[in-house]
């Protein structure tokens, strides 16, 4: 039912990690499509809440510290986050688009009824005992397709494929960044959150010298900085992208013509910014991304527990980058 009378109010708690979030930001479109006048507020853990600051479709970004709480142990600050978030004016409908217990706890201090995954589709199962209502959401489906389909359930709306498909940009696009200055450019995500999801920098380098595009290597730590300095080195078209905030990296994927990267959430923006994209997985699988015929995965030879992670699982240096070298060109046209 359209709720263009009143001021209805969600809250949608999705804190980490960065793929996650760049992941479900599709929801927002969905969301003002059939609740235009909607209060939208969107809790995130405080690392990865720039992302989502002045973002036209949300009305409040509520930064969450859990990671500075664990990592400081501070019983104040855990006393303070919970009484701020108990501050907060009831929601209409509260959802935990997450389904870990740390979410489902945020979501549990605000006022108001909280949807997430049943226990049997709840990445936690103990998640689900915070929930009022909850969907049947089977845990091995598309991400993508997974968190678009509780909160069209938790909000009454119909799920419409066509709604992900035909999206628009999901982060606003700023000035093209001084560094892309050739005909077409070349993004190449070299980092991730493990080792086994990270395709060898020596493939890397040979990928970049096929290619005939300058390739901008993207890092977020130092490892993988002195990474991409190895790569540069290693290859005459490969070139150091320079430190970025999340902000700032948003626009150079969303500029780029070809984004090949990790399964991580830099590589993720491509297809958030409907930018043509490679996707490489080991010890993941092709149900981390929403494929299209300008977003593609490539898949190591191994097979995929979803249920249960191999991270051990590091076939993904058993990816030929002729392979990538020949999905790449024919995007690039």
């Amino acid at each position: 039912m359209l709720m263009n009378t009143r001021n209805f109010r969600i809250a949608i708690v999705r804190l980490s990690a960065l793929g996650d979030i760049v992941n479900s930001a599709v929801v927002l479109q969905i969301i003002r499509k059939h609740y235009p006048n909607a209060t939208i507020d969107w809790y995130v853990e405080e690392a990865f809440a720039s992302i989502l600051q002045n973002h036209p479709l949300i009305n409040e970004v509520i930064a969450v510290p859990l990671k500075r709480i664990k990592k400081t142990k501070s019983f104040t600050l855990l006393r303070e986050t919970i009484r701020s978030l108990k501050s907060h004016p009831p929601y209409d409908q509260i959802i935990d688009a997450q389904g870990l217990l740390k979410s489902a706890l945020v979501a549990s201090f605000l006022k108001g009824n909280v949807h997430g995954f049943d226990r049997h589709s709840a990445r936690e199962a103990i998640a689900a005992r915070f929930y009022d209502t909850a969907s049947a959401i089977p845990y091995e489906m598309n991400v993508i397709k997974r968190n678009v389909l509780v909160i069209t359930e938790a909000l009454h709306i119909p799920y419409d494929e066509n709604d992900i498909l035909h999206k628009e940009p999901l982060f606003p696009l700023r000035e093209r960044p001084q560094e892309l200055t050739h005909l077409k450019n070349i993004a190449c995500v070299i980092g991730a959150s493990w080792a086994s999801k990270c395709y060898p920098k020596e493939h890397f380098a040979s990928l970049c010298d096929a290619l005939s595009y300058p390739c901008y290597l993207i890092w977020g730590s130092e490892s993988e900085h002195l990474d991409a300095k190895w790569i540069s080195d290693h290859s005459s078209n490969a070139h150091v992208a320079p430190k970025m905030s999340l902000i700032e990296l948003v626009s150079f994927i969303g500029h780029c013509d070809l984004i090949i990267g990790n399964d991580t959430g830099p590589t993720h923006m491509a297809w958030a910014m409907n930018r043509p994209s490679i996707t490489l997985f080991g010890p993941t699988n092709e149900r981390m991304i929403f494929p299209t015929v300008s977003n593609l995965g490539i898949k190591s030879p191994s097979s995929v527990n979803i249920l249960k992670i191999n991270r051990n699982d590091f076939s993904i240096r058993d990816i030929d980058p002729s392979v990538i070298l020949q999905k790449a060109k024919e995007l690039l046209k």
